[in-house]
């Protein structure tokens, strides 16, 4: 889909500095202070982020008060082996945000290819999402979804806001696979639909 022209957008046509035919100047990286105003609208943005595939995870904790707090995410990441570290991400508009920014550790789930509704449950319902879903507790009473292919328990590390996120980087202190889930696909979003994983030939 084509996006609308916005007031004084670009559209599609590249800097200056990169049409065919002419030289690049050597300095103009170096000299840039900032981002340049963004060419596409927020519909494209989102559509061109969709391409990329991703694996979907929900993502628990406990609040203060004792309720349980679950939230469904496919911004996860690796960041570091050592010491270990993963990444996700939370929208300023969650109303999870307090007990995630506050909180001293989370879960973090990697669901199969048959969670769809449990994704969809935790992305979705308002209430108890944990009503009739089974699970077992960490040691710190977080929840560990049955049937998820791995976990990580975090300590919450840092949290960095950017934009209308907040990037949370989690220490990895418990991590596990499912040992009666082996072989089972993983659950993957991309361009908007959930897929799994075919196997593709080893390289030559």
């Amino acid at each position: 889909m084509k996006p609308s022209a916005e007031p004084g957008a670009r559209g599609n046509t590249p800097p200056a500095d990169t049409l065919p035919g002419t030289a690049p100047d050597p300095h103009a990286l170096q000299s840039r202070t900032g981002a340049a105003p963004p060419d596409f609208g927020p519909d494209l943005f989102r559509s061109v982020l969709g391409q990329f595939a991703t694996g979907v995870t929900i993502i628990t904790t406990r609040a203060a008060n004792g309720d349980l707090i679950g939230i469904t995410a496919s911004s996860f990441n690796s960041v570091s082996l050592t010491p270990p570290l993963v990444l996700w991400s939370l929208s300023l508009q969650s109303s999870s945000m307090p007990v995630f920014q506050h909180n001293s550790h989370y879960v973090i789930n990697v669901l199969a290819a048959d969670q769809v509704d449990l994704c969809m449950r935790f992305a979705r319902t308002k209430g108890n999402r944990f009503e009739g879903v089974p699970f077992r507790t960490t040691t710190s009473g977080i929840p560990i979804l049955d049937g998820a292919l791995a976990w990580f328990e975090c300590h919450n590390r840092s949290r960095y806001a950017e934009g209308d996120h907040v990037i949370f980087v989690g220490e990895v202190e418990r991590c596990a696979l499912n040992a009666e889930a082996a072989g089972t696909a993983p659950l993957v979003f991309q361009g908007g639909t959930f897929h799994t994983l075919d196997q593709l030939a080893a390289p030559d």
